[in-house]
């Protein structure tokens, strides 16, 4: 069996300091917002390159926050992908907004700027790009139109925890960056986390009254806010790995090279522009036989994903809002996207493997 993602290794190696931070953790009782968590804010900070990092409790919360700080709310509109996870479109929900939904580039899968201008309206009050599957958006293209429009800018970095963009961390562009530590992700915890990051003073006190039931001072409450604080035990966790996160990506990259390499254009693979470093948190192949590529994988002991086969705007979630919307290229890749298997530790052997699976699907 070859699965999707393989956690062990990483615990293994990181085994006795883990194992001992917790244990330190546990003897020393504070648990909650305790000095992991604010030393991992702090490393986190330096890392991404911004003034403020502000750890919560999971991703969506992350994009929750971030949204509810900037002050989007009812009557707004919020331009982001119909092609990503639902926690996007639902946190823009979550603040009383309307989420409006853009196409995707067909060959990076991220947010389409000419579609985003296309769909500006006096109502329009940010742009939320998802730097899908760990390839940053295109951030030079859309903070020039976001300027030219007032919008807020707040990048979905879910996906692209140590991804650059013309040297610049994602999480480091826009006014915030919304963060998941998801046990899958780049960088992950052994249950839910997230982070916000921002160079605004004033943004990161209110990530951190929101995140603390809208309290600056214990008992004393300036908003209604909520419980969304990164459990402490999980911040140990985060620290020991984020020590290692540029040789965990950079192995991630050598692991696609490998794929692009040897399935040799029989599948449109995922491209890398010059001014971007993709992390691939997903390593995602398009085919119009994608339905055969994963059975036979299947079949071969190999997992397989898609990622994502029905886009926000077919949503029942939605019912029916967006029946109308017409969005080609995100239904396109929908029909045809497949990933492969895409962790560190993957060694070439085994993506020798899953690629002569792959190209006898596509003789068969």
């Amino acid at each position: 069996m070859i699965p999707m993602v393989d956690l062990k290794p990483q615990y293994q190696a990181l085994k006795e300091e883990i194992d001992a931070g917790i244990l330190r953790a546990l003897r020393d009782t504070q648990f909650i917002l305790g000095p992991n968590v604010t030393a991992f804010e702090q490393e986190a900070a330096a890392y991404l390159g911004v003034a403020h990092a502000v750890a919560c409790a999971s991703g969506t919360d992350a994009l929750h926050l971030a949204l509810r700080a900037a002050g989007i709310g009812p009557g707004d509109e919020v331009i982001t992908s119909a092609f990503t996870f639902i926690a996007t479109a639902e946190a823009i929900r979550y603040v009383d907004a309307r989420p409006v939904f853009a196409d995707i580039d067909p060959l990076t899968f991220n947010i389409d700027p000419r579609s985003v201008e296309a769909l500006i309206t006096p109502a329009t009050r940010a742009v939320l790009p998802v730097h899908l599957f760990g390839m940053p958006a295109d951030l030079s293209r859309l903070m020039p139109l976001c300027e030219q429009h007032k919008l807020t800018l707040i990048e979905d970095c879910a996906q692209s925890f140590g991804a650059t963009i013309a040297g610049r961390q994602t999480g480091s562009v826009g006014v915030s960056g919304a963060f998941s530590f998801f046990p899958s992700k780049n960088l992950g915890c052994y249950g839910d986390g997230g982070l916000i990051s921002a160079d605004s003073d004033e943004l990161a006190t209110q990530f951190r009254m929101l995140r603390n039931h809208g309290s600056k001072v214990r008992y004393h409450h300036d908003v209604i806010g909520y419980n969304s604080r990164l459990d402490e035990l999980q911040a140990v966790v985060l620290r020991a790995k984020l020590k290692h996160i540029d040789q965990y990506n950079d192995q991630r990259r050598q692991v696609a090279r490998w794929y692009t390499e040897l399935l040799d254009g029989a599948v449109q693979t995922p491209l890398e522009t010059d001014n971007a470093r993709h992390v691939y948190h997903q390593y995602t192949i398009l085919s119009p036989h994608r339905d055969r590529i994963m059975s036979r994988l299947q079949s071969a002991g190999i997992a397989s994903a898609i990622y994502y086969p029905i886009p926000l705007h077919r949503q029942l979630a939605f019912a029916g809002e967006y029946r109308a919307r017409e969005l080609p290229v995100t239904e396109r890749v929908s029909a045809q996207c497949l990933s492969l298997p895409m962790y560190p530790e993957l060694d070439e052997p085994s993506v020798r493997t899953i690629v002569a699976e792959v190209k006898e699907a596509l003789v068969g």
